[in-house]
């Protein structure tokens, strides 16, 4: 058994499809079920006993308790996070009361938990802890990409709140000697990813006839990770990850923004066509604040240690993700409604035509 926090959200609910799909270990899955939770994404283990839900917050500690003491896990897998940067400009307090009070609450009651655990037991056990690459700013044009030991130089409330995470997931480990194995992921895209986010937003603002909102000069960098290869490097790091270690995930895919934006509207012109091209609906917007230039990810110690590198290509990856949304047009119906339109207006009422996280 293993216990997983965030479980109904993006990265969370495909880790737990794939983890099913090739193990029959039980999973414990708590989520709060915030707005971007949705228990949709896993109605194909609806009645599908080797999965457990739980609605819960990692900050009630005695929940959490009961959860370890009552099916003991070999492992916590702690996805759960705010963690759209917009977001975390308008209102940071529930970034750090999620991201750092709720890790610190996590930790505390494992700690407990693996210090009552038989030796064999406490030998086997893992904490790990799912984090971003944003905790390590913004890097230069020319500048090398994050490796493990990149300064921490977090630049958003919600990457602050991240690397504080981190530094705690550290501590615990040098301090109490609590198994923890620390991963830090680029941009990922893929199935149930909330539209609020660049893809899923662009792909649904295509398909309605809106503006395409691009940030600024559309030049920021990512590295793009389809979200199933980065549920396979997890599943590689739990397995095989020397406790105390950091490993970084990324897909060796550096893009800017507007081919992102390009990318998917060229993909649609074929798949869903219609009169003109999609790249006719672009629009460029005032940028956010301390937007970052550029992330990339160096994924060279995951792949040198534990053998992992990605299987999909950006031009695959993004290919599937485009005909997984067009295959699943209720599915982003149902998500595009009641509070996430209202937050949506309040955050993006004054920049014209952006109506999402355009990083």
């Amino acid at each position: 058994m293993i216990l997983v926090t965030g479980g109904a959200g993006f990265i969370g609910s495909n880790f737990i499809i794939d983890w099913l799909a090739q193990d029959d270990e039980p999973i414990v899955n708590l989520d709060k079920l915030t707005y971007a939770g949705n228990l949709k994404n896993l109605l194909a283990l609806q009645q599908d006993t080797r999965h457990v839900f739980v609605r819960g917050d990692i900050c009630d500690r005695a929940l959490v308790a009961q959860l370890l003491d009552t099916h003991r896990p070999r492992a916590i897998v702690h996805f759960a996070a705010e963690s759209h940067v917009d977001r975390s400009i308008l209102g940071p307090g529930e970034f750090v009361t999620t991201n750092v009070n709720g890790s610190f609450s996590l930790l505390e009651a494992a700690r407990d938990y693996f210090a009552r655990l038989p030796q064999a037991q406490r030998a086997a056990f893992r904490f790990l802890h799912v984090s971003t690459d944003e905790v390590y700013g913004s890097l230069g044009p020319d500048d090398a990409p994050f490796s493990e030991t990149t300064a921490y130089a977090p630049n958003s409330p919600y990457s602050a709140s991240k690397a504080a995470s981190d530094h705690l997931v550290r501590a615990y480990h040098h301090t109490y000697g609590l198994p923890t194995l620390t991963t830090n992921c680029s941009n990922n895209y893929g199935p149930y990813q909330f539209p609020e986010k660049l893809i899923p937003l662009m792909i649904a603002n295509a398909l309605a006839g809106k503006p395409l909102p691009v940030y600024g000069d559309g030049r920021n960098v990512r590295d793009w990770l389809y979200v199933g290869d980065h549920c396979a490097a997890l599943r590689r790091v739990l397995q095989d990850g020397r406790p105390g270690e950091a490993y970084n995930i990324g897909g060796w895919n550096e893009k800017t923004n507007l081919e992102v934006v390009h990318a998917l509207c060229d993909i649609l012109d074929s798949l869903a066509p219609k009169a003109g091209s999609y790249r006719d609906q672009v629009a460029f917007v005032q940028d956010r604040p301390g937007h970052d230039r550029r992330y990339a990810i160096d994924a060279r110690k995951i792949e040198r240690e534990l053998g992992w590198k990605p299987a999909q290509t950006f031009d695959s990856g993004i290919r599937h993700t485009v005909q997984w949304y067009l295959d699943h047009a209720d599915w982003v119906r149902d998500v595009q409604s009641g509070e996430y339109l209202k937050w949506v207006e309040r955050n993006y009422g004054s920049r014209a035509g952006a109506q999402g996280d355009l990083r």
